[in-house]
């Protein structure tokens, strides 16, 4: 196998290492120092993809010649952007507003190779929920504290307990990084992650 770019993931989000180290490669993680804020009308979708740009943009900036990867996910509830609750109290107003109800989750990639080129994709994962009283929804929020998870559910622990029905293309991409696609845009940015893999 030939020797891969130097790769960095545009995150401190332990929930996207956990992911990319299931792919078994070297790389460095680095928080991107941006403002997240959303200008007036700018849809959940496409904050989401934008941010992801950004984010390793960032990155990428202080790194030439690195593969940077940047992703960003937000919580799409009737066209209502959720993001992380942060406190118990706005996590318990998140889960009543999402019960019986539908919430699209999307998760944007974006990785620049070392050329500068970037390339991108979208994930959306849609979820269910069921229809929950406060109390089975405060008990949620008290033993898994989702406070920095966007729609305070992690799919990965008791969340998945909230959920009645999840559709996705990608079983990884409601946790924060969808490795499917992601391994296909490693691929055509000079990443090998297998030999002759996505060609």
């Amino acid at each position: 196998m030939a020797k891969n770019p130097e790769l960095i993931l545009a995150s401190s989000s332990r929930y996207r290492r956990e992911l990319l180290d299931r792919l078994g490669l070297p790389y460095t993680a680095e928080a991107s120092d941006i403002d997240e804020t959303s200008p007036e009308g700018e849809t959940p979708v496409a904050a989401c993809k934008r941010l992801a740009v950004e984010k390793a943009k960032f990155i990428a900036a202080r790194h030439p010649g690195a593969v940077v990867i940047g992703s960003d996910q937000v919580a799409d509830l009737g066209g209502k952007r959720l993001g992380k609750p942060h406190t118990r109290d706005r996590a318990i107003a998140q889960l009543l507003e999402m019960q019986g109800r539908t919430t699209v989750f999307y998760t944007a990639l974006a990785v620049i190779d070392a050329k500068g080129t970037v390339r991108s994709a979208l994930s959306a994962t849609r979820v269910k929920m069921r229809p929950l009283s406060r109390e089975t929804i405060e008990a949620y929020v008290d033993r898994e504290e989702p406070f920095d998870c966007a729609g305070s559910a992690k799919i990965e622990k008791l969340g998945v307990a909230l959920m009645e029905r999840v559709d996705s293309d990608d079983p990884t991409s409601l946790v924060g990084l969808p490795l499917i696609t992601l391994t296909t845009l490693l691929s055509q940015s000079g990443i090998e992650v297998l030999p002759g893999l996505c060609r």
